[in-house]
């Protein structure tokens, strides 16, 4: 009778949401013609970046399975590294010896190479482990952004002491702890103004890829396991020092988390923590006042899969902080479905799965994000899949399915497993475009678009690389070459090439207009971490929040985008996380606005 009830509920919430949305798609004119467009022009080569990631090259002891355990490391962040108003963009790469990439963006459409001279690119090495990812955060206020790269190996902290150069700091941090990582977040649990730092555990801290000890390396089960790395959080105490926190906080998971991202998800001014796990169900640590992380009975639990990304968007500007999960499906062999899930926790203390149609179904799905791609007011999403690209004749999934179907200490150990060789493991597979059309759904429009690409996607991050007021779309791919894609869809008679933070910038694509906003915190972090802006325009709202980690080891552009989708600007209310609330009025629309909060 209890679950009657509550399918009644949850049914009337989803109908009233379809009302809303109806009510939003129509006022926006996003379901037909031409503002339902979304045009991307991969423009990498021409852009200056090159950047191939290499895999790890790992003990001989597991080279059967090599190529599925080492298909990690493809990572892309954004941050203003030198605060000239322009995005800069870090990329990470996984054997020994490579370099990763740090490319600041030079103003005129291209981007140059400077990692060597800042000192942020030959961290690949013997007894230190290899880069799986990295995010920025200004961790001690001074107004540049420090880099943190996340490593099967240790983890490396960069303090930014200026433009292009970098310290690495990481031995008077007090982070250097071992671990196998793909993932971590900058946020501020305890709101004191200081960024704190959560990093996943994806195989255990006891484990060495160079020196194995053992086999028995992969999880004890596909559903439930629970023998994963250690999630460890750090607490930031100032002058450059992090005490490890995990245990006094609750939040020390072992289930194979693949990605991480903070945002106050139950709207107690706290930021909660938000997991998508590998081999098992997603978790959501809710945060209580900083003094403890509880672990929510969310409904997340009600399906275990494979969570390889989480991704935050207002999918239908209700003014909530909705998630979508990749996860994993292959016709004939499995089907997961990723996740879409509608934040009902203030209503119902649930979220709510609403995948269907090419939302739930984008094959061996990995990095994802929202974004207004055509400024129509509605966030549409991208997907990067593919996982393993070998020889196309050669499939690994049946091999793979008898030791699927073995006992959990059998496929434990990694001896077991059949030899992949050089087959393909849903290999092969092209980036989704997910248009939001409102209450029609949404729709694939990869092709249309010019997203064509066959690589193994991993991470994906979105930003208005070249200050157009439209966002464009960057791809790290496993052993392949990064994807940048220009926004191209038609501007309004002319496209400004230039200009930085405060410019009057022309009006974007098909003439819908936008919004733009960089915030700089003083009671709360630098960075801005963990705010809120909410834009009201048209008969609804959208939510967004400033990240500090988000997808699959990736970052987004620190300043935050709203598409307008034609219709007038009302209130702006932004949440500090320091719990001060500022609400602004009368802003012009096509404008950057640099907001510092009130003292």
């Amino acid at each position: 009778m209890i679950a009657w009830r509550r399918s009644i509920v949850i049914a009337a919430f989803v109908a009233a949401i379809v009302a809303v949305v109806v009510l939003n798609a129509r006022a926006a004119g996003s379901v037909a013609g031409a503002s339902a467009t979304i045009r991307l022009t991969e423009v990498a080569h021409a852009s200056g970046i090159d950047f191939v990631h290499q895999a790890p090259a790992l003990d001989p002891k597991i080279a059967n399975v090599a190529p599925h355990v080492g298909a990690l490391g493809a990572c892309v962040s954004v941050a203003d590294v030198n605060n000239d108003g322009w995005p800069d963009l870090y990329f990470t790469t996984s054997r020994f010896g490579a370099s990763n990439a740090l490319y600041l963006n030079q103003k005129d459409g291209t981007f140059r190479d400077v990692s060597r001279e800042a000192g942020v690119g030959s961290v690949n090495l013997p007894g230190e482990g290899v880069s799986m990812g990295a995010v920025w955060g200004d961790y001690d206020n001074d107004g540049f952004e420090d880099l943190l790269v996340y490593k099967w190996g240790y983890p490396q902290l960069f303090h930014n002491r200026g433009p292009g150069r970098f310290e690495d700091v990481t031995a008077q941090s007090g982070l250097k702890r071992w671990m196998n990582s793909n993932g971590a977040v900058w946020f501020d649990f305890d709101r004191d103004g200081l960024l704190d730092l959560y990093i996943t555990g994806y195989f255990r801290s006891d484990i060495d890829f160079w020196h194995l000890t053992t086999t028995r390396i992969m999880q004890h089960s596909w559903e439930f396991a629970t023998n994963g790395g250690k999630n460890l959080l750090f607490k930031n105490l100032g002058l450059g020092h992090f005490k490890d926190v995990t245990d006094s906080l609750g939040v020390g998971s072992t289930r194979w988390t693949l990605a991480v991202t903070a945002a106050d998800f139950n709207d107690d001014g706290w930021p909660d923590l938000y997991l998508a796990n590998d081999y098992g169900p997603e978790e959501l640590y809710l945060n209580h006042e900083g003094k403890h992380f509880e672990l929510a009975r969310a409904g997340l639990s009600d399906d275990s899969k494979s969570g390889m990304a989480v991704a935050l968007g207002d999918v239908y500007n209700r003014g909530e902080h909705d998630v979508f999960v990749t996860n994993i499906s292959e016709k004939g062999f499995l089907f997961q479905g990723n996740n879409l899930r509608l934040n009902f926790l203030k209503e119902l203390g649930r979220f709510d799965e609403v995948a269907t149609g090419p939302v739930a179904d984008a094959g061996w799905a990995w990095g994802a994000q929202f974004g207004d791609l055509n400024n129509d007011g509605l966030l549409d999403l991208v997907v990067a899949n593919g996982f393993i690209s070998g020889d196309s004749a050669h499939d690994y999934w049946y091999a793979m399915s008898k030791i699927a179907g073995a006992q959990g200490n059998i496929f434990e150990d990694a001896k077991n497993w059949p030899p992949i060789g050089s087959a393909s493991l849903s290999g092969y597979e092209r980036s989704r475009v997910l248009l939001n059309r409102g209450q029609a759904g949404f729709v694939d429009v990869a092709q249309e678009a010019g997203v064509t690409d066959r690589l193994d996607g991993r991470a994906v991050a979105m930003a208005d690389l070249f200050n157009r007021g439209v966002l464009d779309v960057i791809i790290a791919n496993e052993k392949g070459r990064v994807l940048l894609y220009k926004n191209t869809f038609p501007l309004s008679r002319r496209e400004r090439g230039a200009g930085g933070e405060d410019s009057r910038r022309e009006r974007g694509p098909g003439g819908e207009g936008w919004v733009e906003f960089k915030l700089v915190g003083t009671r709360s972090n630098r960075s801005a971490i963990g705010a809120e802006v909410t834009v009201e325009f048209g008969s609804g709202r959208q939510r967004q929040v400033v990240d500090g980690g988000m997808g699959f080891c990736s970052q987004n552009d620190r300043r935050l985008h709203f598409g307008l989708g034609g219709q007038g600007l009302g209130k702006v209310t932004i949440r500090w996380p320091s719990g001060t609330q500022q609400i602004l009025t009368g802003l012009a629309i096509d404008h950057l606005h640099v907001v510092t909060e009130p003292q």
